[in-house]
């Protein structure tokens, strides 16, 4: 073959290679994410977490996100054990989640995504108990109230001889320990002869069904169902306040309003997809939290959270 023919044969080869490749690297590139994201934890950071899953699934729609909800200490458990990347959590880590964490070389980092208050509920036909104090409240929910306290005049002398129900989270639930901790004075500190469900709407169809019941938990599911329930004004000592957007964010809504996070490991922050979803969480949650009834942190902090974020991917990278 003529020399001049196979030079240009084998320059025509190596271009078409060349470009191939490069096709390659750029269809790579753009390529999305795949693989499962885990995570378990608190009912009430719940919508917050599936409300961005949704939109991300949009985006990244190879990555398939679960979600659970067996409240913040039973996520906290799973999260220990590897079984998930990322923990929904009410409530900060407790020392003995943090030390099963330790046990098992899983490392994590704390992100703050919202806060929220807690809603105390009353049925709608309930006309006396417009407002609790906090003293009224403890003296319903404290362990020494268990099969004593068990009349709604016992609370006020003002309010009708009848008997109440209660209802409330399980003891797995951060917003449990939070209630009991703001309320009672110590975390975990409750009455046992109440009805517990991790699962919110059973508290909500509960004292929708009863005229004499109580409960709480979180704001933004009274938000959806507004039409069933009544929200009783706590007075925490400056007078009754309602919880809001605008009581909880100002913090006259006092003492039952609060942060809420959603935890990572070390293992999550080496995988890409997971990166990603933590990543657009912090940017797009402003935006979204406020359509599930919570209330933003301010720009500024979710940017900090987001480099704090970042920073914990290079260690465990």
């Amino acid at each position: 073959m003529n020399k001049h023919i196979l030079i240009s044969i084998l320059a025509i080869n190596f271009a078409i290679f060349i470009g191939c490749n490069s096709s390659d690297q750029n269809t790579t590139s753009n390529t999305e994410s795949s693989g499962t994201i885990n995570i378990d934890g608190s009912s009430t950071v719940y919508p917050i977490t599936e409300a961005i899953a949704e939109e991300f699934r949009s985006v990244e729609s190879k990555v398939r996100v679960t979600i659970g909800i067996s409240g913040t200490g039973g996520g906290f458990k799973k999260f220990a054990r590897g079984e998930t990347v990322i923990s929904d959590a009410s409530r900060p880590i407790k020392p003995s989640e943090a030390e099963a964490c330790k046990e098992n070389n899983i490392q994590y980092i704390e992100l703050t995504v919202a806060y929220d208050g807690l809603a105390v509920v009353v049925n709608p036909a309930n006309d006396w108990a417009q407002s609790l104090t906090k003293e009224e409240l403890k003296k319903i929910w404290e362990p020494e109230a268990q099969e004593t306290i068990t009349k709604w005049n016992q609370v006020n002398a003002q309010f009708p001889d009848e008997e109440f129900s209660l209802l409330g989270p399980g003891t797995a639930s951060g917003t449990f320990d939070y209630f009991t901790e703001a309320i009672v004075g110590e975390s975990g500190s409750s009455r046992g002869d109440y009805m517990p469900s991790e699962d919110d709407h059973v508290l909500v169809q509960g004292v929708a069904g009863d005229k004499y019941a109580l409960g709480f938990f979180g704001l933004a599911y009274f938000q959806e169902n507004a039409d069933k329930l009544r929200l009783v004004a706590v007075d925490g000592g400056n007078g009754p306040v309602l919880p809001s957007i605008e009581t909880v964010k100002n913090g006259t809504y006092a003492p039952l309003s609060r942060p809420i996070f959603i935890y990572v490991n070390n293992e999550g922050a080496k995988r890409p997809e997971v990166v990603k979803f933590v990543e657009f969480y912090l940017q797009e949650a402003a935006g979204l939290v406020t359509d599930v009834g919570y209330i933003p942190l301010p720009d500024s902090e979710y940017q900090a959270q987001l480099e704090k974020f970042k920073q914990f991917v290079n260690t465990a990278n």
